[in-house]
Parts: structure tokens; sequence; C-alpha cells
């Protein structure tokens, strides 16, 4: 089903560029390019992200932990007046549970993403709050997408596998 309205959203892309190209919109001709340039950054990163939080489960599964593991696609998720629209990992050990939910508008009516960000994402930690991240993913100086950790400060931190690691660790720990 998503396959096939990714690939419907393609379509109506490439035609509104021909018609843009064919009507001398150059202006509209190189928005859409940018569009397909970024979603293919964010559709990348958000991979990245789930993929890495899933490897690492297994890594733990295979080590004794009981970890189950459940995938959603086409998820929805507030942040601020925004609605996100992506993907969610849902990652349970007994009763603990891990969230990691990944996103951006896809319409207007979703709103935008604040600060220049390409896509948003949550890490949360049912019932302990206080080890709860969001990310914001933008570009890097080179152009690559990068995750960045947004502090409770202001400061913007650039997420690592590690640090993915230790919200591993978090959901294995008893307290």
């Amino acid at each position: 089903m998503v396959t096939e309205l990714n690939d419907a959203w393609e379509q109506v892309l490439n035609d509104a560029k021909a018609r843009a190209r064919a009507a001398g919109r150059r202006d509209i001709e190189d928005y859409l390019n940018l569009k397909r340039q970024n979603d293919l950054l964010r559709r990348t990163a958000t991979e990245w992200l789930l993929n890495t939080c899933l490897l690492l489960a297994g890594e733990a599964n295979r080590r004794g932990a009981p970890i189950q593991i459940e995938t959603q696609s086409e998820h929805r998720f507030m942040l601020g007046h925004a609605t996100m629209v992506g993907s969610k990992l849902t990652l349970r050990c007994g009763v603990r549970t891990l969230s990691i939910e990944s996103g951006w508008p896809r319409t207007p009516r979703d709103g935008f993403i604040r600060g220049g960000g390409l896509a948003r994402a949550n890490l949360k930690h049912f019932g302990r709050k206080r080890y709860d991240v969001e990310l914001l993913l933008s570009r890097s100086s080179s152009g690559t997408p990068q995750w960045l950790l947004l502090q409770k400060t202001g400061d913007q931190i650039l997420l690592t596998e590690n640090h993915l690691r230790d919200h591993i660790s978090i959901l294995l720990t008893e307290a």
C-alpha cells in the first residue's frame, strides 16, 4: 500500500515537473527537484534511524533479552502544532516500552518543521519520561542528512549509534 502511494506520488511530481517545464516555470521545476532531494534524504535518514534501532534490539535479543518488535507505517504524531507522518518502531521488554517515531509534514495542512529541519523524530520510554528525546533531521555542512538530539538547554548534539545503544540499555534496565 505504502509503495503504491509513493509510486503514485512520484508520478504526480513527475507530471507537475513536466507541466512546469513546458510552461517555462523553472522556479516550480527547481522547487519540485528540491522536494524530491529532500524526500530522499528524509527516507534515507528515517530508514537509518529505525534500522539501527532494529539491529541493536536484535543484538540484545541474541544475548538473551526478550525484546518484542512491532513496526507501523503511516504513523501520525504531533509536535507542537505540526503533524508528522512517517513510521513508528515499538520495542517492548516486559512492561517497558521504547517507541521510535519519525516523520515530516506531508501536506500544507500538516504544518511545518520549525528550525529549518527536514524531519522530526521522538524516542519515548513509556513511564520514564525523563529519558525521552526529540530529534531534528537537518543537512550537515556537506549536505548529508544528520539527526540532532534537541537538548532542553537548546543545544543540538549529533545523534550517534552509541546514543541509540544507550536507549536500548535504558529499555533493558529495571528501575
